[in-house]
């Protein structure tokens, strides 16, 4: 019911592409709770998680319930001498992220981190640098469309024809506030770096995937903060216009007003038109039909489809992204594309209009 807790576990066949202590990682940093998402994907896909640190004793001896194999480290300066560990995962909160991102990268180990991995254009251009410099991958966990099998589905479809070359996607996004549960660098801008810098970055890179296009520029944006005045610098809803440099067209919007009675932290919902063919993809919940997720529809020439593909699919993303630290390869996401959808969000962040809502 929290989307900050979303934590899927496979329910079908898991490929496992290694052995256990062929890769190992580590974890530092627990501030958002996608850390346990983006250590199932990866220790479902054979990876070995040995040791975690967080300066926080209540958020380790959690951790541990989930992840009882691994070992608590005296500080991250542990973790990140550790010569066994390939990659370091991490959802330290995000103004932290670049920080502990260059010191992995230093120290000769990848880097895979929750959105937003990067809250500004200098941060996005330092971690250019770092990546450069030292050759290691700077990964960021866009779990909307890596981590739900409906999305991983509907790429799929797309890469196999059925709905000709991509022309519009429509992205919308609403999750649940929950106010009184997040933390205080949740509210502000500065912590955070704001609604569509933020889960605005899921979509954006949903859209660049989808379309397949290599870069995108932003037309128009807006946010607000409609019902939360007590907290300043915090943005409840968003949205934003793109053109990729294919063509492709974009429509996102982002929003904290999931209704209570609803049956899921979001109704995530995503619409593609193609030169053939449509599909929706309903991701995480069938309004008033069903409380299964997953639901994708397809329409085109050969007729009218619904797919209902949890457990079906599975994650893909992780044993890809496992091979490609191992083998120095870019099959699960290349580098490039991470920082283009980074770059969008920040800028559609940056030049939105600040919506009026004392009128």
């Amino acid at each position: 019911m929290d989307g900050m807790n979303y934590a899927p576990i496979s329910q079908g066949e898991v490929n496992v592409v290694c052995k256990e202590g062929e890769f190992n990682f580590g974890v530092i940093g627990l501030d958002h709770g996608h850390i346990y998402a983006m250590c199932n994907g990866l220790t479902e896909a054979g990876a070995t998680l040995l040791v975690v640190y967080d300066k926080d004793k209540d958020k380790i001896k959690e951790f541990l319930t989930r992840f009882p194999q691994a070992v608590v480290a005296e500080s991250e300066e542990d973790i990140l001498n550790d010569s066994r560990i390939q990659l370091i995962a991490s959802a330290i909160k995000p103004c932290e992220r670049l920080r502990l991102g260059i010191s992995v990268m230093e120290k000769g180990k990848d880097y895979f981190v929750d959105k937003p991995g990067i809250l500004t254009l200098q941060e996005l251009h330092q971690a250019e640098n770092y990546c450069q410099k030292t050759g290691k991958k700077y990964a960021i966990y866009f779990g909307e469309r890596i981590h739900v099998e409906g999305a991983v589905f509907a790429q799929q479809m797309i890469e196999s024809g059925k709905i000709g070359r991509v022309l519009q996607v429509t992205i919308l996004a609403p999750h649940r506030l929950n106010k009184g549960s997040r933390p205080d660098w949740f509210f502000e801008k500065d912590e955070n770096g704001g609604i569509i810098t933020d889960i605005g970055s899921h979509q954006i890179e949903q859209f660049l995937c989808y379309s397949g296009a290599d870069s995108a520029k932003v037309t128009h944006s807006t946010i607000a903060n409609y019902a939360n005045k007590d907290k300043p610098n915090f943005y409840d809803f968003g949205e934003g216009n793109l053109l990729a440099d294919n063509g492709a067209t974009c429509y996102f919007r982002v929003d904290w007003f999931t209704p209570d009675g609803l049956g899921a932290w979001g109704d995530g919902r995503v619409f593609i038109i193609g030169t053939e063919g449509t599909i929706e993809v309903r991701k995480y919940i069938d309004v008033a039909n069903s409380p299964n997720g997953d639901n994708v529809y397809l329409v085109n020439k050969d007729g009218e489809y619904k797919y209902e593909v949890t457990g079906k699919v599975g994650f893909i993303f992780f044993g890809e992204f496992i091979l490609d630290c191992i083998n120095r390869t870019e099959k699960a996401i290349t580098q490039k594309h991470t920082f283009e959808a980074m770059r969008v969000a920040i800028e559609a962040q940056e030049k939105a209009e600040m919506i009026p809502t004392t009128i």
